[in-house]
């Protein structure tokens, strides 16, 4: 079997070990004698499998007891519109920090539904920084505050968690698992679950159960949250297999040691990689010192027409998916919790190599 190192911003790298047991559950999970694709939702293994699945996360995200575990699918960018739709009325103002791709679709998102007033907007730097704290135009009666802890394509990322007494939603999709947080400073917190969670199809949604009254009483049944959590996310059939994953990944992180452990390594892969950018010639990182992504590094190489060659060599030397995106150009490495500390090293000398060859 040959595997190649995948930086992928996502659909992105699932940890190898869990590939496996996908590989020997596939024809009888769980002595069902059928995959867990062909079991029922209903059933009591499929059920068990789901309470285990928020239990391990309970347990990796330390999540207060008044907090719901939610497994909706759609994906973070149908949280964009369920968000405003559980939070506010018509007419009611909510917040929006924009430092990237992702946070501007959501404010456009809510616009639909109330006013997002664009509290902060980091366009007219490329996306590139986060505005001050101090700067932002906060409104005096928001509903919420939103902010994308990690823009996935600039690779921007807060290395803070904004203040303030309304609550806080974040969309965590490319941050999510990477490190401890502290889940009881924020209202709501929602994820796709592509990035360190497992394949796409599943969410992660963690609300305050204080907010789950909130939503307009027009809402469809499925954009409710508290329809979810009252059917413990089976408020129609679940994308069963997505959910199956995610537990598999969640027991490997216990495994490695939880959410701490996994933070050290996480910082130590962006760290390094980061310092063999700052010390060549040839490469260069456009975001601020100061709001780098430990998971998302785009990097730029001194001369773009040599971009092709860097893509062809560095898929031939077994890296892949290591293309930036169409906004942005350049390369970009996603870093995720399943690319491993090697798959980084191999990244930083192969750099080093072309850099050699061809500055």
């Amino acid at each position: 079997m040959s595997r190649v190192y995948n930086f992928s911003a996502g659909p992105a790298a699932l940890p190898l070990e869990v590939l496996e047991q996908i590989q020997s559950d596939i024809p009888d999970w769980r002595g069902t004698g059928m995959s867990v694709m062909e079991v029922s939702h209903r059933g009591k293994e499929f059920v068990e499998l789901a309470a285990n699945a928020e239990a391990n996360l309970r347990e990796l995200l330390g999540v207060p007891d008044d907090y719901s575990v939610l497994f909706p699918q759609g994906g973070a960018t149908m949280q964009m519109a369920m968000t405003p739709l559980n939070l506010t009325a018509n007419g009611d103002i909510a917040d929006y920090i924009v430092t990237g791709s992702w946070g501007k679709k959501a404010a456009r998102e809510a616009a639909k539904f109330c006013h997002a007033n664009v509290a902060a907007d980091a366009s007219d730097r490329n996306f590139t920084c986060i505005p001050d704290e101090s700067t932002w135009n906060r409104s005096d009666n928001a509903a919420y505050l939103h902010y994308v802890p990690n823009e996935t394509i600039a690779g921007v990322e807060f290395h803070f968690v904004p203040g303030g007494d309304i609550p806080l939603v974040a969309d965590m999709s490319s941050t999510i698992l990477s490190r401890p947080i502290d889940v009881g400073r924020f209202g709501v917190i929602y994820a796709g679950a592509q990035k360190n969670i497992g394949p796409a199809g599943i969410t992660l949604v963690i609300v305050n159960n204080e907010l789950l009254d909130r939503a307009r009483a027009d809402n469809p049944h499925l954009m409710t949250w508290k329809s979810y959590a009252d059917s413990d996310s089976m408020t129609n059939t679940p994308p069963t297999f997505a959910w199956y994953v995610a537990d598999l990944v969640f027991q490997w992180m216990k495994e490695k040691g939880g959410v701490a452990a996994i933070g050290v390594i996480n910082e130590r892969k962006a760290s390094k990689l980061y310092a063999a950018i700052e010390n060549s010639d040839f490469y260069t990182n456009p975001v601020a010192t100061d709001c780098r992504s430990w998971m998302n590094v785009p990097f730029i190489l001194a001369d773009s027409a040599l971009d092709a060659a860097f893509l062809e060599q560095s898929k031939d030397a077994g890296l892949t998916n290591l293309k930036g995106h169409r906004s942005v150009g350049g390369m970009r490495a996603s870093i995720y919790n399943a690319v491993s500390e090697e798959a980084v090293d191999a990244l930083i000398a192969f750099m080093a190599e072309f850099e050699r060859i061809n500055a």
